[in-house]
């Protein structure tokens, strides 16, 4: 923890930055069960909240959070680092979210026979949205084509949320698909994904973000399925795509 008198000694910038991770390692002790410093943290907000660099509507917002903290102390130094990401410039990116749930410690669901094969997905944070949603639906392992984005990149473990310690991956060619079953295409122009009856084992194929599958992956597969959509763009982000997906084949059981 930084000392309250240093603090005050920063330019306003410096402070607020300095502060939002102060505020962030606070949550982080309290999400893990671990020793809070009550008296720091109302300490810090009384230096904010005394701050003339900060708007005087969120002074008196700091102000009543050090009320706050004896009722629920993680949500007020939720609140206070929000504030000072706001006062920094920044909009909180999905890399700022703290993911509240954690990792259950009874063991997941895995439907033994799911499968899904990533050719080419380029961005990080997609694959990592990927992992994501494959431990919530039960799949039993993730095979990267070589030119996928590394699930260990910085990115990819802000979206993944610890799911890339779970979820079993190795990176994998088109030949190394053969004998997990029928490959299942996610591609626009298949069989509606509602009335679509999965393989009980067979791999879900999910292309790259700009070229979908290869023609090659294609021809190897023996289902394509679509989700159905109303809007005009008839187009979804990879990673919500896949869990959409995801979930069809879960509940399939």
């Amino acid at each position: 923890m930084i000392p309250l008198h240093k603090l005050a000694s920063l330019t306003p910038a410096h402070r607020l930055r300095k502060a939002a991770l102060e505020f962030r390692a606070q949550e982080e002790a309290l999400a893990a069960g671990g020793s809070f410093d009550a008296g720091y943290a109302r300490g810090l907000l009384g230096l904010l909240a005394r701050d003339d660099a900060i708007p005087p509507d969120v002074r008196e917002d700091l102000g009543r959070l050090v009320l706050r903290l004896g009722e629920d102390p993680r949500r007020a130094c939720n609140e206070a680092r929000h504030h000072m990401l706001r006062l920094t410039g920044r909009d909180a990116a999905d890399w700022d979210l703290m993911d509240s749930s954690g990792l259950s410690a009874e063991p997941r669901r895995v439907l033994p026979g799911f499968r899904v094969y990533l050719e080419d997905v380029r961005s990080p944070f997609n694959v990592g949205s990927v992992f994501r949603s494959a431990e919530a639906f039960g799949v039993a392992e993730i095979l990267l084509s070589p030119f996928c984005a590394d699930p260990g990149h910085p990115r990819a473990l802000r979206s993944a949320m610890g799911t890339t310690r779970t979820v079993p991956w190795r990176r994998a060619g088109l030949q190394d698909l053969e004998g997990l079953g029928p490959l299942v295409a996610l591609e626009l122009g298949g069989e509606p994904l509602d009335s679509f009856r999965f393989p009980e084992r067979g791999v879900l194929a999910v292309g790259s973000e700009e070229l979908g599958l290869s023609p090659e992956l294609l021809g190897r597969c023996s289902h394509r399925v679509s989700i159905p959509m109303g809007g005009s763009k008839a187009s979804l982000n990879l990673g919500v795509a896949f869990g959409i997906a995801a979930r069809a084949r879960f509940l399939q059981g």
